[in-house]
């Protein structure tokens, strides 16, 4: 076995994924969506606390 069938070997992989994810149409690009905006509004939420945290001590920002 050679690095040439190692990276063939590797190609055969993606291409087969690729294939598969076909199939799935639209539905992975709405999980990552789901779950960015999920990340965002915990930010934003953890961010709003820290600054109320910041105002009450009197601590910057």
């Amino acid at each position: 076995m050679n690095m040439t069938d190692v990276f063939y070997g590797i190609g055969d992989f993606f291409q087969w994924t690729f294939k598969c994810m076909k199939g799935f149409g639209n539905g992975p690009n709405l999980v990552f969506w789901l779950i960015i905006g999920a990340l965002i509004v915990t930010w934003l939420r953890m961010q709003s606390k820290f600054n109320q945290e910041a105002k009450n001590k009197g601590t910057l920002k």
